[in-house]
């Protein structure tokens, strides 16, 4: 009878109580990460600019389906009011499902807005669930923009 060594079994034993993974539950209040801004310089008016993001949420209720209904807002921290977008739903109508995944978002083209010939700015982005939960604030990397 062939004997199974005490250190073979006590591996495989650690091995089975640390590899399982308990499913992490989310927060029913979206949290967001900047990803990237591109690209980190542009001449006025000539391009979007694109703004990157993660997002997680417990009970997936970010994004509306009315087109009038923003849910992105988005400073550039030269001007006091931020630009409203729309985010299309994440998750079928009626469903409560814990999301996650990378939101990709068009902005429109930058200006310089005083008299010098070039400008750097950074983005304050935060997000609105249809809670009306707001995700935490985030803050891009900086963009030039030049006349």
């Amino acid at each position: 009878m062939n004997k199974i060594p005490l250190k073979l079994i006590l591996f495989l034993l650690s091995l089975s109580i640390f590899g399982c993974k308990k499913d992490e539950k989310y927060s029913e209040i979206p949290e967001i990460e900047f990803v990237s801004l591109t690209p980190n310089s542009t001449t006025e008016f000539s391009q979007n600019i694109v703004l990157k993001l993660t997002y997680k949420d417990g009970d997936g209720d970010i994004g509306h389906e009315d087109p009038d209904v923003y849910a992105l807002f988005v400073k550039d921290s030269r001007l006091p009011q931020a630009d409203e977008y729309h985010v299309k739903p994440l998750t079928p109508p009626e469903q409560t499902l814990q999301i996650e995944g990378e939101l990709t978002v068009r902005l429109s083209s930058i200006f310089v807005l005083g008299s010098d010939s070039t400008e750097s700015t950074k983005y304050r982005v935060k997000l609105r669930d249809r809670a009306g939960n707001w995700s935490n604030e985030i803050e891009t990397s900086s963009i030039q923009v030049s006349k």
